[in-house]
């Protein structure tokens, strides 16, 4: 058929099914033309052999390295942590960090950890103190471990959070530094470090020792997780379905974003593991492309605004203005099918179709829904380990291919690192 559509891929993981109205073989032929003319081939092989491929700071994008790294997980660093009584008396794991640092382990935990009697995960960003006194409220010292993540070693509100963990504990042997800076956090006088390449951007340090809070409960399996995202890495070099499913989700997220205005894109998971998803992928997609174009730049509009979350709570929060509003929106629907039978697989399906093609066929005429949302559907076939590393990998195989198509540096942020310069500079003017 003409019309992708009607396109969809299918493996051992998952199967894919686009719903995008208008996207047909000849505009997926002419961005592949320009997909060849930039040579985007060549950059991910240089994603692949460590080449410089963050130009702005002059350094290579390790992530897949580490990923192509298993069964060297947990690292010899945690390892020699451990055996040093790390984890005597240790029932809450509190992890304080922001932005990769929280996100990541916060969706290996909800997704991957069976829930046991062992050990009690718990999160803390920062930067207001109030979020740390509610969290560790019912907690005891003597059973509480602090992970303390930051790739720098210089994020504010981490630091901030962790001079709060200090005073309330007052024993460092509770405390663990996981960071690419080991000299800033030396500072500290922390007991244990555990040091990662600064080659990894904190949006892609889920497959680094980042993870460590994961790692530290046994129900997680970290091989596999490496593994699927190494599955990834390999589909996207040798496979080329795979190859032209990833292409179809970057170029028609162009296209649905520069010539149908369409800025905007829910990505909305109906499995309870994947919670968090839209959180992680938020920040992976908008740190990523969130970035001024070429002047001669073929694509004048880079990133889309990413926002979403758990797809049955959203029905009933913000689904009113996809089905009825005036707003250019697309979605990415995500659902689990190990349960074909629930409700919340029901609503994965049902939604993607209304979504997609309206209904009125059992609606009165001021119900009737609009069907104007093009969207991509992800139905996996299970949650696990393996398929998870292997979902997450595929985003950032969709996400580095549209910054290729866009000419711009997916692994800076210098956004980012605006904010926290002014904040400083307030500070220091109101002391």
């Amino acid at each position: 058929m003409d019309m992708l559509d009607s396109y969809f891929f299918e493996n051992d993981l998952l199967r894919y099914e686009s719903h995008l109205k208008g996207f047909n073989i000849s505009i997926f032929n002419e961005f592949n033309s320009k997909f060849e003319e930039l040579d985007v081939n060549l950059k991910i092989e240089d994603l692949f052999t460590a080449k410089h491929v963050n130009y702005t700071e002059d350094q290579a994008a390790l992530h897949p390295k580490y990923r192509a790294s298993s069964p060297n997980w947990p690292s010899k660093q945690l390892s020699k942590c451990i055996d040093n009584g790390l984890l005597d008396g240790v029932f809450n794991i509190v992890v304080l960090g922001i932005g990769g640092s929280f996100e990541g382990p916060k969706l290996l935990v909800e997704s991957l950890i069976v829930p046991n009697k062992n050990l009690n995960h718990l999160f803390i960003t920062g930067s207001d103190p109030h979020e740390f006194t509610e969290k560790t409220f019912n907690l005891k010292k003597t059973e509480t471990l602090f992970i303390v993540s930051s790739k720098s070693f210089t994020t504010d509100e981490t630091l901030e959070t962790l001079n709060d963990a200090i005073k309330w504990s007052g024993d460092m042997n509770k405390f663990v530094a996981i960071t690419a800076n080991e000299l800033e956090a030396s500072k500290y006088n922390f007991k244990h470090i555990i040091k990662f390449d600064k080659e990894i951007g904190g949006r892609y340090s889920i497959w680094s020792d980042i993870a460590v809070p994961a790692f530290l409960d046994a129900t997680f399996e970290p091989d596999n997780f490496l593994m699927g995202g190494n599955q990834a890495d390999l589909d996207l070099q040798n496979n080329k379905k795979y190859l032209e499913f990833v292409k179809t989700l970057s170029f028609s997220d162009i296209w649905l974003n520069n010539s149908k205005n369409k800025t905007a894109r829910a990505v909305l998971s109906y499995s309870w593991k994947l919670r968090s998803f839209a959180d992680y992928v938020q920040q992976l997609e908008m740190e990523s492309l969130g970035k001024q174009p070429k002047k001669d730049s073929a694509f004048q509009k880079t990133g889309q605004i990413i926002f979403g979350g758990y797809g049955p709570t959203a029905q009933h929060s913000y689904f009113q203005l996809l089905h009825q509003g005036t707003q250019d929106i697309c979605a990415d629907i995500i659902a689990s099918k190990e349960n074909l039978k629930s409700l919340a697989y029901a609503q994965a399906i049902t939604q993607a179709k209304i979504l997609s093609d309206g209904a009125k066929d059992l609606l009165k005429a001021e119900e009737k829904i609009n069907g104007n949302i093009p969207l991509n559907l992800f139905l996996l076939n299970k949650v696990d380990a393996f398929t998870l590393g292997y979902l997450i990998a595929t985003w950032e195989h969709r996400t580095y291919i549209t910054a290729a198509m866009l000419e711009i540096n997916p692994f800076d942020q210098f956004g980012v690192n605006a904010g926290k310069i002014y904040t400083k500079k307030y500070l220091s003017d109101k002391i």
